[in-house]
């Protein structure tokens, strides 16, 4: 009779703990920004997977301990030790092939959303649907919506980051900016270059994080899908001034888009401001000199239009 009570409990647990990890998982979603990429589901899926997973290991863990607790305590006095559990081969496969089959599935599942987001990039996501070909060694995008107005190719951007400030150049337009503007439901192709140290390109809105490694050009591509403001950082530390490198990205409609690129390219190149360099510039306020080296922060870019 204790063995059947003792398995319908394990039962009912296991039911509870399947039910409290699907539940939280899906809670997961509402801890990430509003996504703002058709990539962003991608990612969010993948977050949603691992609380899941996560939490059912949890509370598998905790269920065996407070088992353990209330079921195996020693009697009054007893202060004998407990069996050594050595040499049971079969507690030895257990904790050697489960952690193998979980890293395996982790594995698995974040490769092929990684999968799906490289190939699947402009393919159909989220009911936005885009044809890709070749020309002439070169991916062209072009978008395909009922509108033959939106049929365009996609924008190629190129993004340069150095300490400490950003720059986007349309070399189509000829238009170098310190804003980001991108039009809704296009597909985009960034090409990402460092001028000096490792940077890293990062919209949380996005679900994007890519690295920009020195002396190297980075192709990069997503597909931005809700209209508003959000901010571009450098997630990683790129020096003293790294906190004040950032940038504000708009997703436009196409008219928006191809109003603020006709305006900005009437604009004569000048000095963007630069918060780096404007910090630097003023006196330092100083307790004591620590003596160390801070780098000096580079010429702020020559732009169309600045923020």
């Amino acid at each position: 009779m204790k063995r059947i009570l003792e398995t319908v409990l394990l039962a009912v647990y296991v039911a509870v703990m399947i039910v409290a990890s699907v539940w939280l998982g899906r809670q997961a979603y509402s801890w990430m920004p509003v996504p703002a990429t058709s990539e962003a589901q991608q990612i969010d899926e993948l977050f949603s997977f691992l609380v899941t997973l996560g939490t059912f290991i949890f509370l598998g863990v905790m269920g065996m301990l407070g088992y353990a607790i209330i079921t195996c305590q020693a009697p009054p006095d007893d202060y004998s030790e407990g069996h050594p559990a050595r040499g049971s081969l079969k507690i030895e496969a257990l904790w050697t092939i489960t952690p193998i089959l979980l890293v395996l599935w982790i594995s698995g599942y974040s490769f092929k959303i990684y999968q799906r987001m490289d190939i699947a990039g402009p393919t159909d996501i989220l009911g936005h649907k885009h044809l890709s070909s070749m020309q002439g060694g070169e991916p062209n995008y072009t978008a395909t919506t009922p509108s033959k107005s939106n049929a365009r190719s996609a924008p190629i951007i190129e993004v340069t980051a150095k300490q400490w400030a950003w720059a986007f150049r349309y070399p189509d337009k000829n238009v170098t900016s310190t804003e980001l503007h991108l039009p809704v439901n296009q597909h985009i192709r960034l090409v990402l270059r460092s001028q000096d140290v490792l940077h890293g390109f990062y919209v949380p809105e996005f679900r994007i994080k890519q690295d920009i490694i020195p002396g190297r050009i980075i192709n990069f591509e997503f597909t931005p899908i809700r209209v508003g403001k959000y901010l571009l950082k450098d997630s990683h530390f790129s020096g003293t001034y790294f906190a004040l490198m950032h940038a504000n990205v708009y997703v436009d409609s196409q008219e928006n888009y191809d109003r603020w690129l006709a305006v900005a390219a009437t604009q004569p190149p000048a000095p963007a401001p630069n918060l780096a360099a404007a910090e630097h510039a003023e006196s330092p306020k100083r307790v004591f000199s620590s003596n160390w080296y801070t780098v000096l922060p580079a010429a702020p870019p020559i732009v169309n239009h600045s923020s």
